[in-house]
C-alpha cells in the first residue's frame, strides 16, 4: 500500500510572519525576506512530523492511497485522519485497465482517529488478482492555518523552532522530539490497545 501527497500545502499557507516573530527575528530590514524559504522549509518539516506522530492531517489537501487488496471487505481504515471526502475510487487490473466505481457503491464513515471507507452494500469492490485500487480523498483538520487548533499551531511553531535552532545538530537521537511538542500533540494521537491495535 502507498499513500501519496497530491497537493501539496501552499506557501501562501505556512506561517512566515509568525513564526519570525516567534522566533525574534528582526524586522524592517531591507533583506527581510532573505530567509523566508529557509523558515518554510522548517515549517514543512515540522508539519509532517507532527502528522507522522498524530496521523492527522493538519492543513487540508488532496491524497491518493493505493492499496493491492481489502484488509476488510466490509470497512477499510484509512490511513490518515479526519478525512472530509472522497473524490474518486479506481479498480485496476492486472494488465493496467482502470475502471471507475460508482460513487454510490461506498460512502465514508467520518471519524475523528479511524475514518473508513464502508461499502454501500455487504462489500467493497472486488480488486482483481494482481490488481489495485486507488482511492482519492481530501483530508485535513483545517483549511488553512488560522482555522487550526491554537495547540497544535503552537507545537508546530516550537517544532519548527527546534529545528531552525539546532539545523547543524548532528548528535540528537532518533525520533528526538521537544516535551513541549509531545504534550501539545498528545491528546490527538492515536490510542493503541493491545498488541498494537489502534481503536
Amino acid at each position: 500500500m502507498m499513500l501519496i501527497e497530491e497537493t501539496a500545502i501552499a506557501d501562501v499557507a505556512l506561517p512566515v510572519d509568525q513564526f519570525k516573530a516567534h522566533l525574534r527575528l528582526g524586522t524592517g530590514f531591507a533583506q527581510g525576506s532573505v530567509q523566508d524559504e529557509v523558515l518554510k522549509g522548517f515549517l514543512r518539516a515540522a508539519i509532517a512530523a507532527i502528522e507522522a506522530r498524530t496521523g492527522k492531517v493538519l492543513i487540508a489537501r488532496g491524497f491518493s492511497w493505493n492499496l493491492n487488496g481489502w484488509r476488510d471487505a466490509a470497512g477499510e481504515v484509512l490511513p490518515v485522519a479526519p478525512v472530509k471526502s472522497i473524490s474518486a475510487m479506481t479498480v485496476t487490473d492486472a494488465a493496467g485497465a482502470d475502471t471507475v466505481v460508482d460513487g454510490g457503491r461506498y460512502r465514508l464513515a467520518k471519524d475523528s482517529q479511524r475514518p473508513r471507507l464502508r461499502p454501500a452494500g455487504t462489500s467493497l469492490p472486488i480488486i482483481p488478482a494482481g490488481g489495485s485500487v486507488k482511492i482519492a480523498f481530501t483530508a485535513g483538520m483545517a483549511a488553512d492555518w488560522g482555522a487550526l487548533p491554537a495547540d497544535l499551531g503552537q507545537a508546530v511553531l516550537l517544532l519548527a523552532a527546534h529545528y531552525y535552532e539546532y539545523r547543524d545538530e548532528t548528535a540528537l537521537g532518533a525520533g528526538c522530539m521537544p516535551f513541549g511538542v509531545t504534550s501539545l500533540i498528545q491528546r490527538y494521537r492515536i490510542v493503541r490497545f493491545g498488541a498494537g491495535v489502534a481503536q
